[in-house]
Order: C-alpha cells, then structure tokens, then sequence
C-alpha cells in the first residue's frame, strides 16, 4: 500500500467487513419471526460478508497474493460474491409478496440472466476482453468489460421493476427497506458501466443491505406485537362470554325475589347488571385502551351486583383521587372478580376489597388488595387466566406491570402500573 487509492480502498473494504460482520451476527442471534427469512439474511451477509473480506484481503496483501499467482483467483471470486445478492434480491421480494418464488416467470429470467454473468465471468478468465491485471496486480477494464456488466444491470432493473409493480402487497416499511436496497445498487450499477466504483459498491451494499435488515426486522417485531395484541384481545373476548353461569343465575335469581321484597332494589341491580353485561360486550370489540373511568364503571357495576347477592359478607372502599389514565379494557373487573371468587365464603368472615388509584412520577398506578386465604398460584381456572391475560395486555399496549404479593395481615395486593403516554 503505497498512495492514497490503496488506502481508502483497504478502509472502505475494511467498514465494509466489519458491517456485514455486524449483520451476519445479528441475523444468527436475533430472534426473528420469520425464520424463513432469518436463514435468508444469514446466507445474504455471509455472502457479503466473505466479499468484503476478499476485498480487505486483497488490498492488504496483495504482493503476498501476487507472487502466489491468486490475484486473479480472488477477482473472480469476488466478482462472482458481489453478483449473487442481485437475485436473491428477487426471491425475497416474491416471498414477501406471498408468491411461490420457484414457479415465477420473471425469477426464471432473472436466473438466465445471472447465468449469463458467470458465463461471461468464467469467458473473462481466458481473455483481457472483459478485464485484466496487470504484472503489478492491478485491476484494467476491458473494451467489453460492460457487456460483462449489462445482464446484473438488467436484474435490478427487473428487480426495482418489480418491486414497484407489488408495492400493494407489501407493508410501507417493507416496501421502504426494498426501495433502498434496490434503486442505489441499480443506479451504482449503471455508473460502473463507465466508471470503476468498485470499493463504493462494497461500502454501498454494506449500508443498504444492513438499513434493509434493520426496517425488515422492525416491521417483523411490529407485525408480531399486533398478532400478540390480537391473540389477547381474543382471549379476552373468549373470557367476557365465560362469566360465571351460577353468577348470572344467582343475580337474576334475585332480582325474581326482589321485584316483590323490594322493587326498587330490584330495579337498582337490574341496571347495574346491565351495566355490567354491556362493558363485557363492549370489551369484544374494542383493542385499544380505554379511560380508566370507563373500567371503573365496569368494575362499579359488577361490584354493586355481587353486594345485592352476598350482603354483608363483602365490603368494598375506594381511595381513588387519580383517574384521569388509560388502561386495556377488562383490567380491573377481572382482579376484582378472581379476589371474590378465591375469597368470599359466606359462612367466614367478611371479605372487605379495598381499591385505590395514585399518580406516580413514571405514571399511574392501580392497587387492589383484600383480606382474603391468598393467591395461589398453582390454581389453573378462569379468573387466574384472566390475571395472566391482563399482564400480557399491560406489557403489549401500554408497557404496563403487574405485581401479585401477599398482603400484610393476611390476603393478597395487586399492583399494576402504567407508564405515562408519550407526550404526557
């Protein structure tokens, strides 16, 4: 390395190897939803990251490789490296899309097209047509070095073709992530037709292919919160139309018996039974979150209910000076209702609930504890599935937690806190 070229040469090559090093652990270590594409990006950066690494090689020792003869053994193996990407570029682009890449008429033509390219590049070994290296190792075009270089210039431009036609079937990220890992290389291309770029086409795919990987595997992780946030929201739905059958039958029990005892009791627990199975309704079809107040409400109604059925066996207090929050829907009903459920014996003593709100400096939080034998943890039915279902609810649309402990005294707390929105 003796001038400036070769220097700026062996640090590009060098940023370059350290990239798809970089992205090659990244698509091996990183979860990825889609595995099909995790073993795509593996073989992509190994690719890329074995070209790159020639490339540094080659600048570095490259009176090593000359008196070895392998000067052009490495040419080619790098021009055949920086080729491949080009059509794998179209068969990533057809599974995204959904399409069976295997029967695609325009990936055929791609492949004819690349097979052409290493026709040409095996032809380049026999003859200076194409290029030549001179005694002191330097790489020469040759007068028909860009007929060498037409067919990959024809796949991308198919590639970007493509990709704009099937922009309606991918997701804007994705789109995004294709459109700057195709047009850049399609227009570097072009510009190598003339003149020789070749440490910026390796610096140039590093960057694209990694920016490409990064978008992708953001719209992964995005497309995998909404399958969690819909798979919750599911179950909730499945819960609401569980609710207990001897609760609705002990409630509309009642109210039988009531509308002669008392009228107007019968008629105060009608609506707030109807005001109960109206939330449960509405928290099917609703996946975001709701004001507190809202939940409130829900929790209100479902409370004044059980109290017409068990009297004085249940006492409820409220500490609520902060409800100005959002939560997912079915949150505090359904904590409220598991401390019922696990704590209310009418032949023991009263379970008194007590529920309270406050405003922290990180956001909000919920505290509902009782009095009751406490939370057991090995208990599989409904209410403690209802319990695991809203933590998952909490974390995926509101960053939220929820801490189960024993109470002291005797019983159990559950506390979940909600971080305050963005903007707040």
């Amino acid at each position: 390395m003796n001038d400036w070229n070769a220097i700026l040469y062996a640090f590009m090559s060098g940023a370059a190897s350290l990239m798809m090093g970089l992205g090659l652990g990244l698509a091996a270590i990183m979860p990825s939803v889609d595995r099909w594409s995790k073993r795509f990006f593996i073989i992509f950066f190994g690719v890329l990251f074995l070209n790159a690494c020639l490339a540094l090689a080659e600048t570095i020792f490259s009176e090593m490789l000359h008196a070895a003869g392998a000067v052009r053994a490495v040419d080619f193996l790098m021009s055949l490296l920086s080729a491949i990407p080009l059509p794998m570029q179209a068969v990533f682009l057809k599974h995204c899309c959904g399409e069976d890449w295997r029967s695609s008429p325009r990936l055929r033509g791609v492949i004819v097209l690349w097979g052409v390219y290493l026709l040409l590049l095996v032809i380049a070994q026999f003859t200076s047509l194409f290029y030549y290296v001179t005694p002191d190792s330097r790489f020469h075009f040759g007068p028909g070095y860009a007929l060498m270089v037409v067919p990959l210039v024809t796949i991308e431009l198919i590639n970007l073709a493509d990709l704009i036609r099937r922009r309606g079937r991918l997701t804007g990220k994705l789109f995004f992530a294709m459109l700057i890992s195709v047009l850049p290389l399609t227009v570097a291309l072009i510009v190598h037709l003339f003149v020789p770029v070749f440490p910026y086409l390796h610096i140039g795919i590093a960057i694209l292919a990694l920016s490409m990987y990064g978008i992708i595997l953001s719209d992964q992780i995005e497309q995998f919160l909404r399958q969690q946030r819909k798979i919750a929201s599911q179950l909730d739905s499945i819960l609401a139309l569980q609710m207990r059958p001897h609760f609705i039958h002990n409630t509309l029990m009642s109210i039988y018996y009531l509308c002669q005892q008392n009228p107007v009791e019968a008629q105060r627990v009608t609506l707030n039974f109807n005001t109960y199975l109206e939330k449960n309704l509405n928290a099917l079809s609703s996946d975001e979150t709701i004001p507190f107040s809202e939940e409130l409400e829900h929790t209100r109604a479902y409370l004044n209910v059980e109290q017409a059925l068990y009297g004085k066996s249940l006492f409820v207090d409220y500490d609520m000076p902060h409800t100005h929050f959002r939560v997912p829907p079915l949150t505090l009903q359904p904590i409220v209702e598991n401390a019922i459920k696990h704590g209310l014996d009418p032949d023991s003593d009263p379970i008194h609930i007590f529920i309270q709100t406050r405003q922290t400096d990180s956001g909000s939080e919920i505290i509902v504890s009782d009095n009751g034998p406490g939370f057991e943890s090995t208990d599989n039915d409904r209410p403690h599935i209802a319990l695991a279902n809203i933590r998952q609810r909490l974390e995926l649309m509101c960053s939220g937690k929820m801490t189960i402990l024993p109470r002291e005294g005797g019983g159990t707390l559950v506390k979940l806190t909600i971080p305050f929105e963005k903007g707040q």
